[in-house]
């Protein structure tokens, strides 16, 4: 496995608690990447216990939202992971800033590898949860791992929707595709050119002034001390411009009728992203999912809000269906 780089200090934008265990640990997956997470251990807890893998927001660090729900359900009494998608954060892979619908839905499954051979971790009771773009990634993963027993989106993403069809199906036409991909593969050749590859940017910084209000909600948690992390691709400089063109060609979500699993999507009632929960709910069935709409909550509320965050059903939820 490559070797990483692990910072041991405490770097997270959320405080520490003294009710769980913490520890940096790291994991392959298939395709030869080691991941870096963050371990959270409930303090007094023996035996082999539930676990959940967690990550996201797509383009943040494990330091940031996705530490902070691993963390709070360690707290709730799971033995929890945060892990950094490959090519992100602390984790492996080369080059950086790359994201893949097919990795990045392996990268959970990988942390499901990991779960399952902790001493500590009962194989049979495993969930995940995904923040944002990667909600719609652990709903994925969740259609091909049937050793996920259970998967919570919160205020998903479905990054592949959104980048071939643009927010709310604005640019949904064969036209409009052809002109991005067209854009990056000449991006491609100057990227092979300079050896190099640029770099989309990040949530945008100064803020415009007439800046959609989701843009500004973005801004106000990545670009601020509430969320801004040296490592966090959104806080900085995004993701590379080429990185999207796998997800121009490769829809998600395309067995997620098949899974048989239990599913909770959670969003927030004025999010923007709302009709992507709403979507994939309706392709889901069985009478373990579920769509959970947050009064009044807008997209970000969701990555760390203690007090809009359903911990409570978050709880309700892992606890029953792993068992």
């Amino acid at each position: 496995m490559e070797k990483l780089n692990l910072t041991q200090e405490w770097d997270k934008v959320f405080p520490k608690s003294d009710k769980v265990d913490h520890k940096k640990v790291t994991f392959h997956n298939r395709y030869g990447i080691t991941l870096a997470a963050d371990m959270y251990t409930p303090r007094g807890k023996e035996g082999k216990l539930p676990a959940i893998a967690v990550s996201g927001p797509f383009g943040a660090v494990k330091e940031q939202s996705s530490g902070l729900y691993a963390q709070k359900m360690a707290e709730l009494g799971f033995l929890t992971i945060a892990f950094d998608p490959s090519y992100t954060g602390e984790s492996g892979g080369m080059p950086r800033y790359v994201a893949s619908p097919d990795i990045n839905t392996e990268d959970f499954c990988a942390a499901v590898d990991f779960l399952s051979v902790q001493e500590n971790v009962d194989p049979e009771s495993i969930g995940i949860i995904g923040i944002c773009g990667w909600g719609g990634m652990a709903i994925n993963a969740a259609a091909i791992d049937t050793r996920i027993k259970a998967t919570a989106a919160m205020t998903m993403y479905d990054m592949t929707r959104v980048t071939a069809n643009a927010y709310f199906d604005a640019e949904d036409s064969e036209q409009a595709r052809y002109e991005k991909k067209k854009a990056m593969n000449a991006q491609r050749i100057e990227d092979y050119k300079n050896g190099s590859y640029a770099l989309a940017g990040g949530v945008v910084d100064p803020l415009p002034k007439d800046a959609p209000q989701f843009v500004k909600d973005y801004y106000a948690y990545y670009k601020t001390p509430r969320g801004y992390h040296p490592r966090s691709l959104n806080s900085n400089g995004g993701w590379n411009v080429t990185s999207s063109l796998s997800f121009l060609n490769m829809p998600i979500l395309q067995y997620s009728s098949e899974i048989r699993s239990a599913v909770l999507l959670v969003h927030g009632e004025k999010a923007h992203s709302r009709y992507f929960s709403e979507t994939a709910y309706s392709k889901l069935t069985g009478d373990n999912k579920e769509l959970l709409i947050i009064p009044s909550a807008n997209h970000t509320d969701l990555y760390d809000q203690m007090d809009i965050i359903p911990f409570e059903k978050l709880n309700a939820f892992f606890t029953e269906y792993l068992r």
